[in-house]
């Protein structure tokens, strides 16, 4: 199953059939298939704020899009660079093995001592950076309501075909997953296109040379011959609705889970990676390709953290996960999408291994992270950078956010969708 076509078609769940995707729709659903095995990412609120999360496929997979913007890749632990276009959104990175320290009392702010860097300033590990989330998450109220809701914007970056410019395509996403089971129940979603817009200014330049078209004709990654014309208008919102698999399944945390039992996870950080580990079978989470364990964990573990409705022990024990985890890195003073600052925590991976196929070649390294608010450790975006270009994002600096996911809001309601 070499074509990515093939691998999202096996990879969309049974449930939503051969319910028709529009052109636009399916294009950002196949880049965020091949930029990175995705269980399903998305959605907190931002801090303050009430909270929700989103189910991994959404209705007709409308909220697939994801996002884009250049920007830094961060110093890393070892004290190396990578090239940076732009150093607007990221700051210190510092790996999970940079310090030695004991971490003391699993989970608590400030257990850890951290390292003087020369300006003088304490750089925190990252295992400290996440233990600290991981203990201010647990203690944030756990609600449940009738409906789990979720709005986020994804965004995805295109070339124009046939011209020197690049645009984000945006694509809002509204998702109310109900609490109760039974086969009358339904997944409700809402979607609509916010339009395409020049990636940078520069971008910009370029398309009003080519006369500012309000019709765009783009180049759909890994597929030759395909076309796909994105407007730079805003479209109408699309609502949709499917019953749930099984009566329950909804959610995708390595294999297919319901609303119970992910409040029926363990809070206990082995005994969570023991239950998360029973799904791991060496590949992606959507392809056959080879893939770590820890990238594996990352990537259904993130997903965990970003927009499930779990209770606020288990997304605690999350981050003590991720914090065990050694090829991780945390890069503190990143600002997602929508300009709100947060920290970072990031694993590499081989763009092959995201593609779901070794193309000759094809060396890319991705960058996948997580951007979350420390002091109440809920998500605020998910996103896809370029470490090394390959592949699809071929011709793209190191640095450039390729896509990205930006939850607005994320939890629990009372109130369902308008009919």
């Amino acid at each position: 199953m070499n074509d990515p076509i093939d691998r999202l078609r096996a990879a969309r769940p049974a449930h939503l059939g051969d319910t028709p995707v529009d052109e636009r729709t399916r294009a950002a659903e196949l880049t965020r298939a091949m930029a990175q095995p995705r269980q399903e990412r998305r959605t907190r609120r931002a801090p303050g704020r009430r909270t929700i999360a989103r189910p991994a496929w959404g209705l007709g997979l409308a909220g697939a899009a994801a996002a884009v913007t250049a920007v830094a890749v961060a110093v890393t632990g070892t004290g190396g660079t990578a090239p940076s276009p732009s150093a607007a959104r990221t700051g210190q990175a510092v790996s999970s093995s940079e310090s030695s320290e004991s971490p003391g009392s699993p989970g608590s702010p400030g257990s850890s001592p951290g390292r003087t860097a020369p300006d003088g300033q304490v750089r925190l590990s990252a295992r400290t950076v996440l233990l600290a989330a991981a203990h201010r998450a647990a203690g944030q109220p756990d609600e449940t309501g009738a409906w789990w809701h979720t709005v986020s914007v994804s965004r995805t970056l295109f070339r124009a075909e046939g011209a020197d410019y690049t645009v984000v395509d945006r694509q809002r996403t509204e998702s109310w997953t109900p609490s109760a089971t039974g086969p009358e129940q339904r997944q409700h979603s809402g979607s609509q296109s916010l339009g395409a817009q020049p990636a940078t200014p520069e971008d910009e330049a370029a398309w009003r040379e080519a006369g500012a078209p309000a019709e765009i004709p783009v180049v759909v990654p890994g597929k030759k011959g395909a076309k796909l014309s994105l407007s730079t208008g805003s479209g109408e919102v699309q609502k949709g609705q499917a019953p749930l698999p099984d009566g329950d399944k909804v959610f995708w945390l390595g294999r297919n889970v319901s609303v119970r039992d992910l409040r029926a996870l363990p809070s206990e950080p082995d005994a969570l990676k023991a239950w998360l580990l029973r799904s791991y079978k060496g590949h992606g989470t959507e392809s056959s390709a080879p893939m770590s364990r820890d990238a594996w964990l990352f990537t259904v573990t993130t997903g965990l953290i970003a927009d499930m409705p779990v209770t606020p022990e288990v997304r605690g024990a999350a981050f003590r996960m991720l914090a065990g985890l050694a090829s991780i890195e945390v890069t503190r003073d990143v600002t997602d999408a929508e300009g709100r600052a947060g920290t970072a925590v990031t694993i590499d991976e081989p763009e092959a291994s995201a593609m779901g196929k070794a193309a000759a070649g094809n060396d890319g390294v991705l960058r996948t992270r997580l951007i979350f608010d420390e002091e109440t450790g809920q998500a605020l975006a998910t996103e896809n950078v370029v470490v090394r270009p390959g592949g699809p994002q071929a011709g793209m600096e190191p640095g450039t956010v390729w896509n990205s996911d930006v939850t607005l809001e994320s939890g629990w309601t009372d109130d369902g969708p308008a009919s």
